[in-house]
């Protein structure tokens, strides 16, 4: 079996995903030299929302049209957390070959000084996880997740 289309790797496969997207509009902002634009950044949220969407719609699709809220929970982080992951091993191999870019950012921002390789990857890592998670429950409620029968005693 392929595995972009394993419906026990959903997560994996659409983490990669998002992380190419975030990876190639990276690099097209560095060649037109709009990397330092923050407001830009906000692009990234879109690249990351339709990868949790894509993601939990497959699940959804895969498992015969039922999504647990829990499981789409799980779903929807763990893919935002794959895509965040990848895309910060990239920027931490990215600011060591580009030092232009790792003394740009500890010129600009405000705590900069005190960036290094590390942290800024770090960060990026730390950001796009709890990005995963608020886009996950938001989304969430778009999917139409199973109902949560509760027993009545």
């Amino acid at each position: 079996m392929n595995y972009f289309n394993d419906p026990e790797r959903i997560p994996e496969s659409y983490g990669v995903r998002i992380a190419i997207g975030l990876i190639f509009y990276f690099l097209v902002m560095q060649m037109i030299g709009l990397s330092h634009q923050v407001e830009l950044r906000l692009l990234n949220l879109l690249i990351l929302v339709a990868g949790v969407y894509a993601a939990l719609k497959r699940f959804k699709k895969t498992h015969e049209d039922r999504l647990n809220y829990f499981r789409a929970l799980i779903t929807g982080v763990a893919t935002g957390a794959i895509g965040s992951l990848i895309f910060a091993l990239f920027l931490f191999a990215y600011v060591q070959l580009d030092a232009s870019l790792m003394e740009s950012i500890r010129v600009n921002e405000p705590m900069g000084r005190y960036l290094n390789p590390y942290m800024v990857s770090f960060i990026v890592a730390l950001e796009g996880l709890f990005s995963g998670l608020l886009v996950t429950f938001i989304l969430i409620n778009y999917v139409h997740t199973d109902e949560v029968n509760v027993p009545q005693g």
